[in-house]
Order: C-alpha cells, then sequence, then structure tokens
C-alpha cells in the first residue's frame, strides 16, 4: 500500500486554479502508484469563512467531475476539502473520490471558534475508507483539539487517522505532539497534510507527516515547501520519503 499526503499553497478563492493544481499533484502521485492521496482542509478553495457559501460545493458538483475521473483513471482514492453545502446547511468538508467513481462526504465534527458562525457542524457524515486491511478514519482541524475525536476513531477499530489541517507555524509543532500521542495512545498510524505559505492572511505551518501506531515520526515534509509525501506499508512497517514542489515541477 503507498499513500500520499499532499502539502498545498492555495490560491484563495480560485478554484480553478487550485483545481490545476490538485491535478498535478494527483498526476505525480499515480507515477508512484499511490492508492490514496490526502489534501489539507478546504484545499479547493483555500481557508474561507466570509466567502465559504458562495464557493461552496455540492456532492453533484460538476467542478468534481475530472477529480472523480482521475480517481478512476489512476485508482486511487482522492481525498480534497471544501465547504460543502448539503441541503440547506454548509459544512467544513471532505470529499472522498473513489475508484468505483462513487463519492461520499466527510463533515468537521468539532468547529474551531469563530467558524460556528458560518457552517455546521455534524456527526452524522462520517465515512470509513477500507484499503486492504486498513480500516481509515478521516478528521479535520479543530477534530483533532478534541481527544474523543481520535478516541471514537479507536473504538470504531481504524488503523490509520488522516486528519487534514490548516494550522498555522505557531500552531504546527502543538499539533504533532498530539497525533503523535493519539498515534501510540490509540495504536493508530497517522497521516496529516496541511497548508504552506499564507492562508486566510495568516502564515500556515506546512511540515506534513506521518506517525506509525507507536507515536514515531516517520516522515514530515518542511514548513515552507509545497509537496508530496509518499508513504509505503512493507508488511507492518511503514517508510516515507518527500517530494518538494521544485522538483516534481521538472518533471513535466
Amino acid at each position: 500500500m503507498i499513500l500520499a499526503a499532499a502539502q498545498t499553497k492555495p490560491t484563495q478563492g480560485d478554484i480553478v486554479e487550485n483545481l490545476n493544481d490538485h491535478y498535478r499533484l494527483i498526476e505525480i502521485a499515480s507515477e508512484h502508484d499511490v492508492d490514496l492521496i490526502l489534501f489539507p482542509e478546504m484545499s479547493l478553495t483555500g481557508y474561507e469563512r466570509e466567502y465559504a457559501d458562495k464557493l461552496s460545493f455540492t456532492e453533484s458538483d460538476s467542478r468534481l467531475n475530472k477529480l472523480r475521473q482521475l480517481a478512476v483513471d489512476y485508482q486511487m482514492i482522492i481525498v480534497v476539502g471544501a465547504p460543502i453545502r448539503i441541503n440547506s446547511e454548509l459544512y467544513i468538508g471532505s470529499f472522498i473520490l473513489s475508484p468505483d467513481n462513487s463519492i461520499s462526504i466527510y463533515t468537521k465534527q468539532f468547529l474551531h471558534s469563530g467558524e460556528e458562525m458560518f457552517f455546521d457542524s455534524s456527526f452524522a457524515y462520517n465515512p470509513m475508507i477500507e484499503i486492504e486491511d486498513e480500516r481509515i478514519s478521516l478528521a479535520i482541524c479543530a477534530d483533532i483539539e478534541n481527544r474523543l475525536h481520535a478516541e471514537n476513531a479507536h473504538e470504531a477499530k481504524s488503523t490509520l487517522y488522516i486528519p487534514s489541517i490548516f494550522y498555522t507555524l505557531n500552531g504546527i509543532s502543538g499539533a504533532h505532539e498530539k497525533l503523535s500521542q493519539y498515534a501510540k495512545t490509540y495504536s493508530m498510524n497517522v497521516m496529516m497534510s496541511n497548508f504552506c505559505g499564507k492562508s486566510y492572511e495568516l502564515d500556515a505551518g506546512g511540515k506534513t507527516a506521518f506517525w506509525n501506531k507507536k507515536g514515531d515520526l516517520i516522515e514530515s515534509l518542511d514548513d515552507s515547501h509545497s509537496g508530496l509525501l509518499i508513504i509505503e506499508k512493507h508488511n507492518d512497517l511503514w517508510l516515507g520519503k518527500t517530494i518538494k514542489d521544485e522538483l516534481f515541477k521538472k518533471l513535466i
């Protein structure tokens, strides 16, 4: 099994540009035979509150069509973030696009202070991803600040926990400590995807990373470059490598 976490620098509110960046990263991931790729919180729009409703996606949104086709073509599960409207409610969510062309939605369960002014939260949309013998639970950003979220994933017999986040330079070290502890406490491997660069007028912290179920950091990107973290499973051993953006741009 091969997994990838993308570290991106979103263009705020420019969905076309962000989609093109997703396509490029997914194509590079396909060259490494990746089975699942994870993108950061609201990766398709950049982190938004005030303009989230205007930029929001729906499950049948035609703007997802090429991503869905890439999931089929590359036989890859693609997890992307966006503000998602379901009926009359607006959520911070992740679309899970599968190789059989199906689509499912995860919604953020625990909102960051201030997000409740713009978004709803729900425990109703919480799909489990299964690849080979791995049971995978999703999380979005402030979900990881509530220990109950990771505990629930453990109770659901998850073996892999994959948060999509937007943490700043000041906050990312705390996120690393927390996720390492979750991995060790709940015996779950953890893969996290974060922004780098500036988003929502804040400096994102990068350091997209993977921890094994002992809480050991296997590999991490730096705090400033976009790129891919690629993790490969060999029996019960996970090995990692990173590809910085300026290197894989030369490949296309």
